[in-house]
């Protein structure tokens, strides 16, 4: 990098700081993406990607190899564990709206590795990649972003997006407060290769679950990718999260799924807590905002990455006549105008709602949802709707709208 960089900075190397990275390439203009480990993050974090985001990726060159490595997942449900009750539904019926009418279940890893490698092969000169770099101060000026920190030689750019995440440095820098809350529940992410497909009749490889069991406050998920399944489980009530992260407490929740004689393999575990915040800007002059760092939501529904996926395309499509002296620079507002509404009617308050389905506890109340999912499922019209909102095709349309 020199002192005065002519690419546009890239804070963030997940798949949402890699995606604008390579669709900025693909529009032939260069960028310098700054990761402050080192390396790409194998943590436990998302792994549904969504059919419009799939198109996307198709378009980049990336859909047809993740979807390789993943499992293509043609019908999720929400499920009543007692009794095996079901909604199911079938994302074939969006044949005719988007070319992947299903959901690929891939680990959020593998989407980055391949972009990784995508870069290093056909955009080398174009996007310069620097991990171990972590920035710590943003300067904003009229004419240019000044950046420095540790890992990297302090240099100025036309223009910063901050991908990094709910702690984001430049969210912080454009002064936004990220306004919304914290859900009181913690959420204990377990993986193991026990196949519950062998044991649950129906089974999709995405299942929203209600129990009655007094292991857990009401619900679990589970969510399966090549090779493993995701269990989503929640501290039961009275327990503390240190108690729920012992082995044996993880062991009691896993056998209150499924009873079996020999104990569950846990090679993966990880407690999260859930927020619902957004900014309500996601550009101020020179620096600007996508993913995690302009807004978080409950993973129910697996909208958050997904959101970050289509932030990045919409902001490369968006920077680039700009970038090229085609538009002026007021054309970026028009990146908040499609995005942030999006994120806050279609992805804050639909993961909201899902989440509050599914905290429901009431046995009467939940026979009642499950009767409305059903009937929904089982219309093709009701259910192609209620597909395209779930989808976040129907957020993707309107926003294609606003000018």
């Amino acid at each position: 990098m020199t002192v005065n960089d002519r690419r546009i900075a890239i804070i963030g190397a997940g798949p949402v700081g890699l995606v604008l990275a390579l669709r900025l390439a693909t529009l032939g203009l260069p960028s310098v993406v700054l990761e402050a480990g080192a390396d790409i993050s194998e943590e436990l974090r998302a792994s549904t990607f969504h059919p419009p985001s799939l198109d996307m990726l198709d378009s980049l060159g990336v859909a047809a190899p993740l979807i390789e490595q993943g499992l293509v997942t043609p019908t999720w449900q929400i499920r009543r564990h007692e009794d095996g009750a079901r909604a199911v539904f079938d994302l074939s019926v969006l044949k005719d709206d988007t070319a992947h009418p299903y959901r690929l279940q891939a680990e959020q890893w593998k989407l980055s590795r391949l972009i990784l490698a995508k870069l290093a092969a056909e955009h080398a000169g174009t996007v310069e990649l620097r991990f171990n770099a972590r920035l710590d101060t943003v300067v904003h000026g009229a004419d240019h972003v000044a950046l420095s920190g540790e890992g990297f030689e302090p240099f100025e750019t036309p223009y910063a997006v901050g991908c990094d995440g709910a702690r984001s440095v430049i969210r912080r820098a454009m002064g936004l407060d990220f306004a919304g809350d914290t859900y009181p529940e913690t959420t204990i992410l377990a993986t193991t290769p026990f196949p519950f497909q062998e044991v649950f009749e129906g089974l999709s490889n995405v299942n929203y679950i209600w129990t009655q069991h007094p292991a857990f406050s009401g619900t679990f998920s589970l969510l399966r990718v090549p090779g493993l399944w995701r269990a989503s489980l929640h501290t039961a009530p009275g327990e503390s999260v240190e108690q729920a992260l012992e082995p044996a407490a993880i062991e009691r929740k896993l056998q209150a799924i499924h009873p079996k004689s020999t104990p569950y393999e846990v090679p993966d575990l990880r407690p999260y807590r859930i927020h619902q915040r957004i900014v309500e800007n996601y550009r101020i002059g020179r620096l600007m905002l996508a993913g995690d760092s302009a807004h978080l939501n409950s993973p129910s529904g697996g909208m958050g990455m997904n959101g970050g996926i289509q932030d990045a395309m919409e902001l490369a499509g968006t920077l680039a006549p700009v970038w090229r002296g085609e538009a002026e620079a007021s054309l970026l507002d028009r990146y908040t105008r499609r995005r942030q509404p999006v994120a806050a009617r279609e992805i804050i308050a639909q993961a909201d709602r899902n989440r509050a389905r599914m905290r429901e506890t009431d046995p009467v109340r939940r026979a009642e949802l499950l009767a409305d999912l059903q009937a929904t499922a089982a219309d093709p019209v009701k259910a192609r709707e209620h597909l395209l909102r779930s989808s976040m095709i129907t957020g993707l349309r309107a926003a294609s709208q606003i000018m």
